[in-house]
């Protein structure tokens, strides 16, 4: 089967970093669905496992964390779907990933995929909508059904791909978002999401914020950088409040800005589930159902904003690079083999 590889940890702007590879097609067992992968997008988790590192694959290593496709065949454990089925997820960071023409995946993180979505419209949700899910409705407890309708939440990075679905799925719970944006475009996308207010990456945001009337809020999402707005968020989250980050810390974080607030950190990471097998890893699958439910029902939208296809190693730099940037609005997706 054709997929784009890497056995070196190196620049994207070097050639050999992603190059295109034969591999030979699996077989499922278990719970393993095998999926005939139509669409691919790229997250900044590819980037951070793909960067230069001094270690040596000995055998060409898959990334790629969100696909969209069709199920090839099955294991035989699986219950949920049977070959032909359309289906998208996000995939397991331990296993070999979707830049692939065919790849195993376990039945109970898949969803069925959404039926007014492409593919390539697809592919742009798993990873960043399961993030975002996870992160509001898990972590900070926003309660789903209305009973934190009114209250605020601030997220920082509103504009990229987990953002772009924390500000729908923030509006549908009832929230004022204020969301985080740097240039006229991002600042025009959120809003078009139905960010309530955008605010600018700058050292002012605490100003910006009470210019606002949001000298406080009850929510904090930060799918940015951690440490620069540490500080911030320990002044701005109202006592008692509750934030959530994705971006690991690269220096110590100190807790006790929350202390006297008695407000609460969480990290959320979407590969917990499927890493550690936990008992509740099926709940990833029936998330996803329920998000191509609200897809289907006109309550979500894709986040898809640029295509290129056929997915191959040239295309798969190109995205890898654009990401990298911190430039990109919503979802990169590739779609199509050649």
């Amino acid at each position: 089967m054709k997929a784009v590889a890497l056995t070196h940890y190196l620049p994207i702007s070097d050639p050999d970093s992603l190059f295109d590879a034969r591999l030979p097609k699996p077989s499922p067992t278990g719970h393993d669905l095998l999926v005939r992968v139509e669409a691919v997008s790229v997250n900044p988790v590819d980037t951070k496992v793909r960067a230069p590192k001094d270690k040596v694959e000995d055998t060409p290593k898959v990334l790629g964390y969100d696909a969209a496709g069709v199920v090839e065949s099955v294991g035989d454990a699986v219950t949920r779907f049977k070959p032909g089925d359309a289906v998208y997820y996000a995939g397991d960071i331990t296993r070999p990933g979707s830049n692939a023409e065919f790849q195993l995946v376990d039945e109970r993180i898949v969803g069925a995929m959404p039926q007014t979505l492409s593919f390539a419209e697809a592919a742009a949700l798993p990873l960043t909508t399961l993030t975002a899910w996870e992160a509001l409705f898990t972590r900070l407890g926003i309660d789903r059904n209305g009973e934190s309708q009114g209250q605020s939440i601030l997220i920082i990075g509103g504009a990229g791909g987990v953002g772009s679905i924390a500000i729908q799925l923030a509006k549908l719970a009832g929230l004022v978002v204020i969301a985080t944006a740097s240039r006229p475009q991002s600042q025009a996308w959120v809003r078009e999401l139905g960010a309530d207010h955008s605010v600018d990456y700058s050292d002012a945001l605490i100003e910006e914020m009470a210019q606002l009337g949001h000298r406080e809020v009850d929510f904090i999402a930060n799918f940015s950088n951690t440490d620069a707005y540490w500080g911030v968020m320990a002044e701005l989250i109202r006592p008692q409040g509750k934030i959530v980050g994705i971006v690991g810390n690269t220096d110590p974080l100190d807790l006790n800005l929350l202390k006297n607030k008695s407000a609460t950190f969480a990290w959320e990471f979407m590969f917990t589930r499927s890493m550690y097998q936990t008992a509740d890893m099926a709940d990833q699958g029936h998330l996803l159902d329920e998000v191509a439910a609200l897809v289907d029902a006109g309550k979500l939208r894709t986040t898809l904003q640029q295509t290129l296809s056929p997915i191959n190693a040239a295309h798969l730099r190109q995205a890898h690079a654009q990401v990298e940037s911190g430039r990109t609005i919503g979802k990169l997706v590739l779609a199509g083999w050649r």
